[in-house]
């Protein structure tokens, strides 16, 4: 067989198209690891087109692969190539195809292999306990700054049925945690079922024999589900954890960005995110330097951010973005000098909050989930850690844990937290 390899740039939501390429790939093709630098018959680029360093980050991985002239045929799918498609082609004329972001089939018919329905629901990835689950595609929403509705077209979601078959052969692949993302799940079910059904979803897969948690990243404030927030407080397979991007919450600014809330709905929503679901921790991005966002509205957020405390939060500066609505009616107002700064006293304060937070759990006990060991040392989560984002939990391994540390990698313990810093945290075996 041919040889196949895929670099994925990006997002978690363009892995998870990896590997349900992949799982349609496998059998026709000789499938390579991403970090293999030699010969390769075909080699797919899955973009990222979302913000210019993603961009210029896409860009430059073409370029240097297709330099390296190590790829018999250079395929490039994804966000980039879905937002450029008429560019392009004639920018890189080195690659042999290019392809869009909504639809994989293109794909594999230049692979040359049919779709097969019975693999839909199957994924091709490495053994790991925790797993994204992508349960929509698309987005409705219109935020001024954002470019996600016009490369990945609108609202779609996944039947809840074949999510829970995704969600049986991910369980019987290891996986342990299933972490639902799509452009925005809240808006969970709208066009199938004519309803939010985010917490039908999370009932539906708390059923799956050998997932143990839920976590949900990418939840829109506007319209939240709280029923959602009821599976949360009671089922305890959903993490309390909510990745709930706010974005801002000055009127002015909220007003300019299209969100369809205001401070004090956004204010509300989180305390009674607080009460109704106790220890509950959240996550949440912000924009600096967004226009409308003068002096009083930067230090309405800062007193925000002091007044919520958040346990996790990232924030990035404002950048315009063409073909957004943003682009089209605003001006960029504010200067670069001025969005930096105002991003480093933002994360200056977060980073006390965060520091706060983790020196407040120690000494405590917790279940933490095992996702690597690393000279010596067993890097876990627990269910206020989300992968790929957050701290870890540093764990030594001692002989009590069994002969075999390997064996311990994907399983749950329990853990004595002894220390922590503003992203990590550390702690000691107590038992399984």
């Amino acid at each position: 067989m041919q040889t196949l390899q895929v670099i994925t740039l990006g997002c978690s939501k363009n892995t998870v198209d990896t590997e349900h390429l992949l799982a349609q790939v496998e059998g026709h093709y000789t499938i390579l690891p991403e970090e293999y630098d030699g010969p390769v018959d075909v080699l797919l680029i899955n973009t990222c087109g979302f913000i210019g360093d993603a961009k210029e980050e896409s860009v430059q991985t073409i370029l240097a692969q297709v330099q390296s002239a190590r790829a018999g045929r250079v395929l490039v799918f994804g966000c980039l190539s879905q937002r450029y498609a008429d560019q392009l082609p004639g920018l890189i004329p080195e690659v042999d195809a290019w392809f869009g972001a909504r639809d994989l089939r293109p794909v594999l018919d230049a692979l040359g292999i049919v779709p097969d329905p019975a693999r839909a629901t199957q994924r091709y990835r490495r053994h790991g306990a925790y797993a994204f689950l992508k349960i929509s595609e698309g987005c409705d929403r219109r935020c001024s700054y954002c470019a996600i509705p016009f490369i990945r077209g609108a609202h779609r979601s996944v039947p809840i049925e074949d999510l829970v078959r995704e969600a049986r052969f991910l369980a019987a692949d290891g996986v342990k945690e299933l972490v639902l993302i799509a452009q925005d799940t809240t808006f969970y079910g709208l066009d199938l079922y004519h309803r939010r059904a985010l917490a039908e979803l999370l009932r539906s897969l708390s059923a799956v024999e050998g997932i143990e948690w839920i976590r949900i990243h990418y939840s829109y404030p506007a319209d939240f589900p709280e029923d959602v927030l009821d599976e949360m407080a009671s089922n305890p397979k959903v993490c309390r954890y909510l990745d709930i991007p706010l974005q801002h919450v000055a009127d002015p600014v909220l007003d300019v960005m299209h969100r369809h809330v205001d401070g004090a709905w956004t204010r509300a929503l989180i305390a009674r995110m607080r009460e109704r679901v106790k220890g509950i921790v959240l996550r949440t991005t912000l924009i600096v330097g967004h226009p409308g966002e003068d002096r009083k509205a930067f230090e309405e957020l800062l007193g925000f951010v002091r007044e919520a405390r958040f346990e996790r939060l990232g924030a990035f500066t404002y950048s315009e973005e063409e073909g957004t609505w943003g682009a089209a009616h605003l001006k960029d107002s504010v200067r670069p000098a001025t969005k930096q700064r105002r991003l480093a006293r933002l994360m200056e304060l977060q980073r006390g909050i965060s520091f706060a937070y983790n020196q407040s759990r120690v000494g405590s006990e917790t279940r933490v989930l095992v996702d690597a060991l690393s000279d010596g040392v067993y890097v876990c989560r627990s269910e206020f850690e989300s992968p790929e984002v957050d701290g870890e939990i540093l764990v030594p391994y001692t002989p009590a844990m069994g002969p075999d540390p390997q064996a311990v990698v994907g399983r749950f313990m329990n853990v004595r937290i002894t220390g922590a810093d503003e992203y990590d945290l550390t702690g000691e075996y107590i038992g399984i």
